[in-house]
């Protein structure tokens, strides 16, 4: 049985360099007209939650979805951190960075997590994970935590200087640039021997 949020989940952008590195000169242009000082988050709803194993669907219209393999942090407490677990948080390719439309990130079965949560104190460093995205056998993505701008107990520093997290809540790490892309008919596995496998296929959504 995969792991079940019982809390709020939140993902955060722009905490891998070569995420940051990747919009260039856009970072700077309107409306914000510089790059963000506090972390960038967005919200997962219950409907985007996805099993290990579950085959997710592509709504029609959608031919392509950029994979988001990343690692989040469950949280004990407000300040404290259970255990970390593998989560795929899918998004239909998209340029807006600082505000995510919701059609683009919070389709049904868009975020996927691994079988289980594992302890802190038996995950290890967050900062020395790292983990591969495979897509039908093939090594797509090679995902190094040690690239984080913010590493773990940064990030979740700086979100709690403007929230307050909850037992049970998720806190998603990141996710690197570029992101692979699948389609249809595609299988994405996600590995990283702290923390197993995450494997989904992707199939079209029935017709109606």
């Amino acid at each position: 049985m995969s792991f079940t949020p019982q809390g709020t989940v939140y993902g955060t952008l722009m905490n891998f360099r070569g995420e940051r590195d990747a919009l260039g000169a856009a970072m700077n242009a309107p409306p914000y007209n510089a790059a963000p000082q506090a972390p960038v988050l967005y919200v997962k709803p219950a409907n985007t939650w996805s099993a290990n194993g579950a085959d997710i669907a592509l709504p029609q219209g959608v031919s392509e979805v950029a994979v988001g393999a990343t690692v989040a942090m469950v949280m004990a407490s407000a300040t404290e951190v259970a255990g970390y677990v593998l989560v795929n948080d899918l998004t239909v390719p998209h340029d807006s960075f600082f505000r995510p439309p919701v059609k683009f990130n919070a389709r049904d079965g868009f975020l996927s997590f691994g079988d289980r949560m594992r302890a802190r104190n038996e995950a290890g460093d967050p900062a020395v994970f790292k983990l591969e995205v495979r897509i039908n056998g093939e090594l797509k993505q090679t995902v190094r935590f040690s690239d984080l701008l913010r590493p773990a107990d940064r990030l979740l520093a700086d979100v709690s200087e403007f929230m307050t997290l909850g037992p049970g809540d998720v806190l998603m790490l990141g996710c690197d640039a570029p992101r692979p892309l699948a389609r249809a008919g595609d299988r994405i596995e996600i590995r990283m021997p702290a923390l197993g496998t995450l494997a989904n296929a992707l199939v079209a959504e029935a017709q109606p």
